[in-house]
C-alpha cells in the first residue's frame, strides 16, 4: 500500500492596495469635490506619452466607465482605469505645493525610470 501526500497550499500573499492617497491629497480632493467638482469623480489613468513613454492622467468624470476600480482611502474616492492598474499597484498619490505650482505627484514603485522633465515615466 502506498501513501500520497499533498503538500499544504501556500498560504496566498497580500497584494499592496491598488493606489493610497496622503492627507494633503485627501485633503486637496476633498476641497475640490465640495467646491467645483461637487458630483463628479476624478479618474486617474496613464497614458502612451512623453519621452519615457508613459504619464499620469486625471480627468473628472461624471460616472465610472466600464471596468473603472474604485479607490477609497481616508474617505475620499478615486477612480482608477482598468488598463492602467497594474501601472499603479502600491502608488502613493500626493499633492504638492511649490513657490511656482502645485498638483498632484505620484510615487509609484513599479517605476523603472522617468524622462528629464518629469513628465513621463517608464515601467
Amino acid at each position: 500500500m502506498s501513501t500520497t501526500t499533498t503538500p499544504p497550499a501556500r498560504p496566498k500573499r497580500a497584494l499592496p492596495p491598488l493606489m493610497q492617497l496622503t492627507e494633503v491629497a485627501a485633503e486637496r480632493l476633498r476641497a475640490l469635490y465640495e467646491a467645483g467638482e461637487a458630483g463628479r469623480l476624478l479618474r486617474i489613468s496613464v497614458k502612451t506619452k512623453g519621452c519615457s513613454g508613459l504619464s499620469y492622467d486625471l480627468s473628472w468624470v461624471d460616472e465610472p466607465q466600464k471596468g473603472d476600480e474604485r479607490v477609497t482611502d481616508k474617505g475620499i474616492t478615486v477612480l482608477v482605469d482598468s488598463k492602467a492598474s497594474l501601472f499603479l499597484i502600491g502608488t502613493v498619490m500626493d499633492y504638492e505645493v511649490k513657490a511656482m505650482s502645485a498638483g498632484f505627484t505620484f510615487t509609484n514603485p513599479n517605476e523603472k525610470g522617468r524622462c528629464g522633465c518629469g513628465e513621463s515615466f517608464h515601467v
